[in-house]
C-alpha cells in the first residue's frame, strides 16, 4: 500500500516539476573600449589611457555585482580582455569573427546550452575598412524544459540619436537605416521560424517614450517588439536618455518579466571614471522561460 502511494506521488509531481519556468537574467553591457592594448597604442582613441590592473578590477567586481545568466557585450577587443572582467571558471565567452577592436558579444554562465550561430554580417557596412563598423553577434540558448531563445548583440553605427534616418547631409543616419534594414530582415527570419528572440545591445538612437522613432518603426514593421527601456531614463552618470536597449519579439515579449529593468549605476562620482570603466551602465531584464 505504501508502495502505491508513493507511485501516485511521483506521478502527480513527475509533470509539475517538467513545467517549471527557468528564469534567467540577461544583460547588455557596453564596456567602452574594453582592450589589453596600452595606452598609445595606434587602434585606441588619441589620448585614452587604457585600463589598469585596479580598473579591470572594478570592472570584474561590477560583473560580479550584476550576476547576470547572459550579457550581451558591445566594445570588447577579444577573448582576453573580456575574461578580464568575466571570471572564466564562470563564464564563457563568444566575440563576433573579426578584427576590429570594438566586438559585439556574449558572455554566459557555464551551464546554460547555448549555441553560437554564424555572425550577422550584414550589419557591417564596411567590411574593408580600417575602423569597419560592428557585425551581429548570435546566440541560441535552450532551456532544461526545451524553449529556445535566439540572442543578437549589436552596436549600431554612432551619430544619429534623433534625426531621420534619410536626413540629407547626415551620412551617420542614412548608414543607420541601412542597418535598420538588415536588422528588420533577420527579425523577419525569425518571424518566420515562429523563434522567440531578443535584440540586446548599443543601438545609438534616443527612442521616444511612445516608440514613435523610425528606426523601431522600421523594425516593427517586421514584427511587433516589447523595448524594456520604453518611457524610462537611464540614471547612469547622473541620468541621461537610454541608448542601449533590450527589443523582445515573438512569444519572448511574454516572457519577460513586467518591472524586471535594473540598471547598475557605478558607485564612482567622479567623471574620469566614465573612461576608467564605461559611460555606459549595465541594464538587465528577467525572463521567464517555459
Amino acid at each position: 500500500m505504501h508502495l502505491l502511494l508513493l507511485v501516485l506521488v511521483l506521478l502527480l509531481v513527475a509533470p509539475a516539476a517538467s513545467r517549471a519556468e527557468t528564469e534567467l537574467k540577461i544583460a547588455t553591457w557596453n564596456i567602452a573600449w574594453l582592450s589589453t592594448r596600452p595606452a598609445g597604442h595606434p587602434d585606441l582613441p588619441p589620448g585614452f589611457r587604457g585600463r589598469t590592473e585596479d580598473d579591470f578590477a572594478r570592472l570584474r567586481r561590477y560583473a560580479e555585482r550584476l550576476a547576470a545568466d547572459i550579457v550581451a557585450l558591445q566594445e570588447v577587443d577579444g577573448p582576453e580582455a573580456a575574461a578580464r572582467v568575466f571570471d572564466p571558471r564562470r563564464y564563457e565567452i563568444h566575440l563576433t569573427d573579426e578584427t576590429d577592436l570594438q566586438r559585439p558579444g556574449f558572455a554566459w554562465r557555464r551551464g546554460l546550452a547555448v549555441t553560437r550561430n554564424p555572425d550577422l554580417v550584414g550589419l557591417d557596412l564596411r567590411p574593408a575598412a580600417r575602423l569597419s563598423l560592428r557585425r551581429g553577434a548570435d546566440i541560441t540558448v535552450q532551456t532544461p524544459g526545451g524553449s529556445r531563445l535566439r540572442l543578437l548583440s549589436v552596436h549600431l553605427a554612432a551619430g544619429c540619436h534623433f534625426d531621420p534616418l534619410g536626413a540629407p547631409g547626415r551620412p551617420a543616419c542614412g548608414t543607420l537605416g541601412q542597418q535598420a534594414a538588415v536588422l528588420a530582415g533577420w527579425i523577419a527570419e525569425r518571424r518566420r521560424e515562429g523563434a522567440p528572440f531578443l535584440i540586446l545591445g548599443d543601438f545609438n538612437r534616443r527612442i521616444p517614450a511612445d516608440d514613435r522613432d523610425e528606426l523601431m518603426q522600421t523594425l516593427e514593421r517586421a514584427a511587433p517588439l516589447l523595448r524594456a527601456t520604453r518611457g524610462l531614463s537611464n540614471p547612469c552618470w547622473g541620468g541621461e536618455h537610454f541608448i542601449s536597449h533590450i527589443l523582445a519579439g515573438g512569444a519572448a515579449r511574454g516572457w519577460v518579466v513586467p518591472g524586471s529593468l535594473r540598471v547598475l549605476v557605478y558607485e564612482e562620482r567622479d567623471r574620469s571614471f566614465r573612461e576608467r570603466l564605461s559611460d555606459h551602465c549595465p541594464i538587465s531584464v528577467r525572463l521567464r522561460l517555459p
